[in-house]
């Protein structure tokens, strides 16, 4: 349902074996950046980031399939993670410069994740967003085995039981097409205390354009399997990135990753949730560069 909206300044397209994706580029020659956007975005988000970061680094931020200005989502298709990660594989093999850094927010943190792990030749570093990592914790749906494990955790268990709770309430608009009520349910949940009318006018209309795949993926068979080892064997360099003002759930998956992953380190964005990039960019851009300073040092 990418509802129309202005047209907005590409690159070009990556052509890959069944779709196009429209992409933005700016920097010099050399190691690229790749940002990779989450649900209810496009390759827009990263903007002020490609301002920043391009000073420096060769930096491409595009629009995964189904977001603007792709093809939409069909009607009743399924809109899992790993099409995804197999795009951006292909996206790195046709790029110049060696093994990428990629940097990817909420849906596509968890894309890179992914990657990662399928094609570790192709990553160099990661950045990551709030990954929706919930399969550490449990299964789509959950079974009563990893409920009883997560009880010795209660925090934890509350958190996650209660973005269960409304990821079920979006299903059910969504299903009702009440599409409006269902975004503002989604985004209030992962934005926490301001949610939805704490975005800006035009930021929500970005989302309202890119609500056919959130919808595809609320209504379809859920999180792609994660295991603990599997993320124990992404041995590259990781900068955790979490905000301060996230959902506590949010908060308990980054703590996860950060415990799991061998070269990881977190930080917390100040006065910013899961949106941070845009919430307080000149925070995340800092954060970005000093992490990608110091790996060139390590690896000098």
């Amino acid at each position: 349902m990418n509802m129309a909206g202005d047209p907005f300044e590409v690159t070009g397209h990556f052509t890959l074996a069944d779709t196009t994706l429209a992409y933005r580029e700016k920097g010099a020659d050399g190691t690229p950046v790749v940002f990779v956007h989450g649900g209810l975005s496009d390759l827009r988000t990263w903007e002020k980031q490609l301002q920043a970061i391009s000073a420096s680094y060769r930096t491409i931020s595009y629009s995964r399939r189904y977001a603007r200005p792709n093809d939409d989502v069909p009607a009743g298709a399924d809109d899992q993670m790993f099409p995804h990660a197999d795009d951006l594989a292909a996206i790195l093999q046709g790029l110049d410069g060696g093994p990428a850094t990629l940097v990817g927010n909420s849906w596509g943190a968890f894309i890179c994740l992914l990657t990662a792990i399928g094609h570790p030749g192709l990553v160099a570093n990661l950045v990551l967003e709030e990954p929706p990592v919930l399969p550490l914790y449990v299964s789509t749906p959950p079974r009563p085995a990893e409920l009883l494990r997560l009880a010795r955790k209660p925090r934890t268990l509350a958190s996650i039981l209660g973005f269960g709770t409304r990821i079920a309430r979006v299903q059910k608009a969504f299903r009702n097409d009440n599409d409006e009520e269902a975004m503002r349910l989604f985004v209030n949940g992962v934005l926490g205390k301001k949610g939805l009318d704490g975005v800006p006018a035009p930021r929500q209309q970005q989302m309202r354009e890119n609500l056919g795949a959130l919808k595809a993926q609320m209504l379809g068979a859920g999180f792609p399997p994660l295991h603990d080892q599997d993320v124990r064997e992404v041995t590259i360099p990781v900068l955790l990135l979490t905000g301060e003002q996230s959902p506590a759930f949010l908060h308990r998956l980054t703590e996860r990753l950060n415990d799991l992953l061998p070269n990881a380190q977190t930080i917390r964005i100040p006065r910013a949730s899961h949106l941070m990039h845009e919430v307080n960019p000149a925070a995340v851009n800092t954060a970005i560069l000093e992490f990608l300073t110091a790996q060139a040092i390590a690896t000098s």
